[in-house]
């Protein structure tokens, strides 16, 4: 292996390099069982001896540090050596980081691992996706073997490619050059914070809302108010006057699953005209949909231009993907691009390019067919499931990839082993949080809902009743 040796001087060069090595061993850079290089290799690219080197390699040996074997080479020792834990250090960071942490892997909101019967929110079932077509898409592109950077925006094809997706199946307007590719969503409305959220100013979410995007514009230095979500969706006449940036998920609140209505969505877009400010979009799952007839999404029935539509692929095809755009108006065009230049360049082209054959040839839209078969099987079996149940009133929803719950007054959850369900306050931001369910079915198969809804049901609890005060004797 090529081991990095600074040498500094006229000293004893042989401490020097006995020093370095012996970090490295302690340090878990060199770990067990790895070959170093001869001694007359390092010795020339040290510009030293021969023996200058092989005095420091037989003190570490000596030492038992290192290992010598006849014709093989020198090896660091076999016996277990503890790295050396880095420095704590005395930097913080800003105040703001101190209150954000964030769930790691595929943990849920409230940090819980996979259980037996997985009800996790927004995760797709990962059978249902081709992967052998996928496959095919994405070795053709390797085997291009096309290198170099690439547009900050994102493969031509590919834009061109969801321009065309989301026209027809969603109805919004856009060209190619409208569109910018994304490392999913949530680095959508990354770029966009970025782009307009000053030090300071006012962002309303909903409430309760989608937790990484308060958490995300609230590490940017916004003052982040919920506003209340209703039957109709986002309460308008309760966004705070002084808020520049609005994000909402009008086709399917995130986690309620209410759309919102025709008139709170022309409502919003007054207001926005009326206040000089911008709209984020989240159409975050609407693909899958079951009954009720799609609404118009807010940036189609914008005129102003105020309406910035943020779209994934994390929910249709699969999270490790992370594939997502964003579609701003053209005023926004150039600062996002540059931001997404200056943030990572831009993303994994040969992917971008696979993706765009996967719309072209069709895949895609056959696989949101066969896939929303599926889900709605599993939300009728789910909803007519907890239908008759007094303790939980279901949040009316006909699309996406969960169902919410309200709790009857007076029910509480107890945690069962194996049952891995989620709560409604993990997606409040405000106090007193509201109390519910939100109970995902992308990541568990039809034949196991019934079992895990039986377990949910022996979850809910009444508090016992006290008993009646004792008569005074």
């Amino acid at each position: 292996m090529d081991v990095h040796v600074t040498l500094s001087g006229r000293g004893d060069l042989t401490a020097q390099i006995y020093r370095q090595l012996l970090e490295g061993v302690l340090d878990g850079r060199l770990r067990s069982g790895e070959r170093l290089p001869p001694t007359r290799e390092l010795a020339r690219r040290l510009a030293v001896s021969r023996n200058t080197v092989a005095v420091a390699y037989d003190r570490l040996v000596a030492d038992g540090f290192l290992v010598g074997r006849a014709g093989a080479g020198t090896y660091v020792s076999a016996e277990p050596v503890r790295g050396r834990a880095a420095p704590k250090g005395v930097v913080r960071p800003r105040a703001v980081w101190e209150s954000i942490t964030g769930p790691s892997g595929t943990a849920r909101p409230d940090g819980s691992n996979m259980q037996a019967y997985d009800f996790r929110v927004g995760v797709p079932d990962a059978e249902l996706f081709p992967m052998e077509s996928w496959r095919r898409l994405v070795s053709r592109e390797l085997r291009r073997g096309v290198g170099g950077y690439g547009d900050p925006s994102g493969h031509e094809g590919l834009r061109e490619a969801i321009a065309r997706h989301i026209g027809v199946s969603r109805s919004v307007h856009a060209g190619a050059g409208d569109v910018l590719i994304t490392n999913g969503a949530q680095q959508a409305l990354d770029l966009v914070g970025r782009v307009l959220i000053e030090p300071g100013a006012c962002v309303a979410v909903e409430e309760p809302g989608y937790p990484p995007a308060r958490l995300l514009f609230r590490s940017l230095g916004a003052r982040v108010v919920g506003v209340p979500v209703d039957g109709e969706g986002l309460d308008v006449s309760a966004i705070p006057g002084a808020a520049r940036l609005v994000y909402v998920t009008p086709s399917h609140q995130f986690p309620l699953g209410t759309p919102m209505s025709l008139a709170r969505r022309a409502a919003l877009l007054a207001w926005a005209e009326r206040r000089n400010a911008v709209v984020i979009e989240d159409d975050y799952d609407s693909e899958f949909r079951f009954g009720d007839r799609p609404l118009e999404p807010l940036q189609s029935l914008d005129r102003a231009g105020r309406v910035i539509y943020v779209g994934s692929f994390s929910k249709t095809l699969l999270p490790m993907l992370r594939l997502g755009f964003l579609v701003a108006p053209a005023s926004l065009g150039p600062a996002l691009t540059a931001a997404k230049r200056i943030s990572d360049w831009h993303g994994e082209l040969p992917t971008q390019a696979a993706l765009a054959r996967f719309i072209d040839e069709g895949l895609l839209a056959r696989h949101i067919r066969k896939a929303t078969r599926v889900y709605a099987a599993r939300h009728a079996l789910i909803a007519d499931t907890l239908s008759g149940e007094d303790r939980l009133r279901l949040v009316p929803s006909a699309a996406g990839l969960h169902l919410c719950a309200r709790l009857a007054p007076g029910v509480a959850v107890r945690p069962r082993p194996g049952l891995g369900v989620e709560r409604l306050d993990a997606y409040c931001g405000e106090i007193p949080a509201q109390r519910g369910l939100v109970i995902g079915y992308g990541a568990i198969g039809q034949s196991a809902i019934p079992g895990g809804l039986e377990l949910l049901r022996k979850s809910l609890i009444m508090p016992a009743t006290p008993e009646p005060p004792r008569p005074l004797t």
